[in-house]
């Protein structure tokens, strides 16, 4: 996110985030999302492109875009970096026979320009390099346990990062 963004942001009365949630198909981003806004998550299909939530978490607005995971899919990724403020990785820990797809996709989507300043939040995924800001929560997209706990840390650091002149 470019200097321009933060500044427009800072000027905003309702502060909004844009959060991108990413992941291999079928790894509960939807369910997450979901399960965040209180709704129901009994019934769930694939996501064929994707679903725009905007939830009002603490004293902000967050924006989040759940995209579809599917290998066909995955090429379209990069046509919502822009503007992206938080990047929500979820893959399902118990899915072993993909962890490698899912590790070499989340680096593609640490090589992009366009996500660099973006806070990374991994759920349910082994540890990675310090280079940038991240936090990896264990949770469950079923139970809720452990997903207030990562968006309060994505809010959190956006917040310490963009809205630096309260």
């Amino acid at each position: 996110m470019g200097l321009l963004s933060i500044i427009r942001k800072i000027k905003r009365k309702e502060k909004e985030m844009r959060i991108l949630m990413v992941g291999l198909d079928n790894s509960g981003k939807t369910t997450i999302v979901l399960k965040i806004n209180g709704e129901d998550t009994g019934v769930i299909s694939p996501t064929l492109g994707f679903n725009i939530k905007t939830i009002k978490y603490h004293k902000y607005s967050l924006n989040i875009w759940d995209i579809g995971g599917q290998k066909t899919i995955r090429s379209y990724w990069r046509n919502y970096f822009e503007q992206t403020d938080g990047l929500v990785w979820v893959v399902d820990s118990s899915d072993i026979r993909r962890l490698d797809d899912c590790r070499a996709e989340l680096h593609n989507l640490l090589k992009e320009e366009r996500l660099a300043g973006a806070s990374l939040l991994v759920l349910n995924l082994e540890a990675m390099d310090g280079s940038r800001h991240w936090q990896i929560v264990g949770c469950s997209a079923h139970t809720g346990e452990g997903l207030l706990q990562g968006f309060d840390w994505l809010v959190q650091d956006i917040a310490s990062r963009i809205y630096v002149l309260e």
